[in-house]
């Protein structure tokens, strides 16, 4: 017996997660554009190495066993009828709507198109790009930036590679010097030039890049690790503007609600929750909203479960791959200074695999 309709808008981490939760509760939908799941974690090397082209993507047909996926772009959320409208015209009645849409990556850690055909392409060019390229500048000194300057040299040890952070050290997002100094000295030593205090802008000229001092660098090929976009164009544009805050995320309460609306969620890098926008705060956030769905659509029975509240994740480790085989991971210690660990324990958890085995079993498919 299922207790009521549960439409899950974006099948990115926490909206799989959210829907694995519920299909035995509840009569699920999963909205995505993309006809596969996109395992963003392998875009990076995908970006780089042929051989890894295909791996960031995974089949959504062993998800649900019961609900179902639909492909196709949700453009409204009709709160007066309760349904979800796509840009097809067709309508999904909802009990309750999860907006899971998350947020838009800078390239390569991006799923262009809708296929997975057009999505290999633009890996393939971006793969021939780094192939030629004499100089390859990577602008961001963060997680996404560090890891894809490690790739590109790695995989071109022959061009230069350069990558410019505008703040004072790399990894500051961490609040710890170490994982910043650690990440410095192995770009260092292969021979990455890295440029601190340096905001980047694009130059006159094609081909140039000049900094807040004016100094111009000229490379033949760029990566804008800067940051992300929630993913809630949409969302104004169907009169949802009172939704979101002034960054464009979708405003939530402690039970990851919609503040004011009982039947709408908001999960994982699309809302405002104040917390590293990383894998494992997307799950933890699919887990609490899951929980509390139920509580939701059972409230008529007598043993209606009390909402549970979400904790921003502060202390979750950050791995950061150095390549396949080298890496820091940052472990937070309470009441003193992050520990942080090396190659053999980043390569085990994440820099060999890069996760790969663990997001194919969620999707219900072998680790191979």
């Amino acid at each position: 017996m299922y207790d009521g309709d549960v439409v899950v808008i974006g099948g990115g981490y926490a909206g799989v997660r959210l829907a694995r939760r519920l299909d035995d509760t509840a009569r699920v939908t999963l909205v995505d554009r993309k006809e596969v799941f996109f395992h963003r974690i392998a875009s990076l090397r995908a970006g780089v190495r042929p051989e890894w082209t295909h791996t960031p993507f995974i089949p959504y047909d062993r998800l649900l066993r019961h609900g179902r996926v639909a492909t196709g772009k949700a453009v409204r959320i009709d709160t007066a009828e309760r349904q979800v409208v796509l840009a097809t015209g067709e309508r999904l009645p909802y009990d309750v709507v999860v907006i899971a849409s998350g947020a838009d990556y800078p390239d390569p850690a991006r799923f262009t198109g809708t296929t997975t055909e057009e999505a290999a392409k633009s890996f393939a060019e971006h793969q021939r790009n780094v192939a030629t390229a004499e100089h390859v500048l990577v602008v961001g000194g963060g997680p996404g930036g560090v890891e894809l300057s490690a790739e590109i040299r790695l995989a071109r040890p022959d061009a230069r590679v350069t990558l410019a952070h505008s703040g004072p050290a790399l990894l500051d997002s961490t609040g710890s010097a170490r994982p910043g100094r650690k990440a410095l000295a192995w770009l260092e030593s292969h021979d990455v030039e890295v440029r601190l205090d340096s905001f980047m802008s694009p130059g006159n000229d094609f081909g140039t890049y000049r900094d807040a001092r004016g100094t111009v660098i000229e490379a033949d090929l760029s990566f804008w690790a800067t940051g992300t976009t929630p993913n809630t164009l949409w969302l104004r544009l169907a009169g949802h503007g009172d939704w979101l805050n002034g960054a464009g995320h979708v405003k939530v309460d402690r039970t990851l609600r919609v503040e004011g609306r009982l039947d709408v969620f908001a999960v994982g890098d699309v809302n405002d929750v104040s917390e590293l926008k990383i894998t494992p705060a997307a799950l933890a956030q699919a887990d609490i909203a899951a929980h509390n769905i139920r509580g939701y659509l059972q409230s008529s029975g007598k043993h209606r479960k009390e909402p549970r509240l979400y904790r921003p994740v502060q202390r979750t480790p950050l791995i950061v791959p150095f390549g396949p085989a080298d890496g820091l991971t940052v472990l937070p210690v309470p009441g003193g200074e992050s520990a942080v660990l090396g190659s053999r324990t980043t390569t085990l958890t994440k820099a060999k695999s890069l996760m790969t085995p663990y997001m194919r079993r969620q999707l219900g498919y072998t680790a191979a």
